[in-house]
């Protein structure tokens, strides 16, 4: 049942990208949630729902943010979940839209009767030649 009520938070969060609905993006995370995200600063705690307005405000158009071969662990009233997940946005202004596959993993608390990211880590690989470029055009 656990895993399924992980999944069933893994296509809301998608289904809000895709709404650009801020508050419900950020009713999946804990008050206290560490992020290490794509975009800087290094590290945030906490989720707001004015920074997801205004990141969601730079796209026009609809997003699309999806989870794929995600392996779910439950233990108790922890769970973690490793997943390669893929957005595709068009930048505000731009006529082309982009295509990002990156890698994720959440830590999931359980709240009560409901789950809740208290820790999220999103990263790309970068090229290891000494040009440290971000290898932002890898796919599965």
């Amino acid at each position: 049942m656990s895993e399924n009520e992980i999944r069933d938070l893994l296509a809301e969060r998608t289904a809000a990208m895709h709404a650009k609905d801020p508050q419900r993006v950020v009713a999946s995370y804990a008050e206290t949630a560490v992020k290490f995200d794509l975009a800087p600063p290094l590290r945030t705690t906490g989720a707001s729902a004015e920074y997801i307005a205004r990141w969601l405000s730079t796209f026009d158009g609809p997003i699309s943010h999806t989870y794929h071969d995600e392996e779910i662990t439950v233990s108790g009233d922890l769970a973690v979940v490793a997943a390669l997940a893929k957005l595709t946005a068009t930048p505000q202004g731009q006529s082309e839209s982009f295509t990002l596959w990156f890698r994720t993993t959440l830590v999931l608390r359980r709240n009560g009767n409901d789950w809740l990211i208290a820790h999220e880590h999103n990263s790309t690989p970068f090229h290891m030649d000494g040009s440290f470029r971000a290898a932002v055009d890898l796919q599965p």
